[in-house]
């Protein structure tokens, strides 16, 4: 009798231990969604559609012209997959017509190759993926880097760093003392 306690006791320890520890991510259902008016707006996320709020992703269309180009950036919290409906578009020196993934960080861009339009969308693995556009990250940073460390760092002549941060409104700043 004793072991038929044990064993009912033990029963009833893993089971309510179990129901104790059980964890899962939370469910991603929600009572209403709220529909986007504005048809002009190519990306989605939180902030224009309240409905993806605690869904953990946002959506894009890009449309680009013949030498289109979606300059070098970065997302800093979240992995993009980019899938390529119509023409065809390069990265780095890949071309593809189907799909990339950019994994977290990394630094990519989008170039139509192509001689007619191109059409993608994105999805983007972060309700609030963030954008860091490369070019303006540097030449156009607030408070500007000098300069001279610009210069040095792409290995190009002063005007050319100068006529970089101009196109950013950029205040130059003073050179690096000797």
């Amino acid at each position: 009798m004793k072991g038929v306690h044990f064993l009912i006791s033990t029963l009833a320890i893993l089971a309510s231990a179990t129901f104790l520890v059980s964890a899962s991510d939370p469910s991603s259902l929600q009572d209403f969604c709220v529909a986007l008016n504005d048809t002009k707006s190519a990306a989605v996320n939180v902030d224009n559609l309240l409905g993806l709020n605690t869904l953990g992703l946002s959506l894009a269309r890009i449309d680009f012209a013949p030498n289109g180009l979606n300059p070098p950036h970065t997302h800093p919290r979240a992995t993009e997959i980019l899938v390529v409906l119509e023409g065809t578009l390069c990265w780095f020196r890949h071309i593809q017509r189907e799909w990339f993934v950019f994994p977290i960080g990394l630094i990519h861009f989008q170039l139509n190759v192509g001689k007619v339009n191109a059409v993608a969308f994105a999805g983007l693995s972060s309700q609030n993926p963030g954008v860091i556009t490369i070019a303006k990250a540097v030449f156009g940073s607030q408070p500007p880097i000098n300069p001279d460390v610009l210069a040095k760092a792409f290995q190009v002549d002063d005007n050319v760093v100068d006529y970089l941060q101009k196109q950013f409104g950029t205040t130059t700043i003073s050179k690096i003392q000797q």
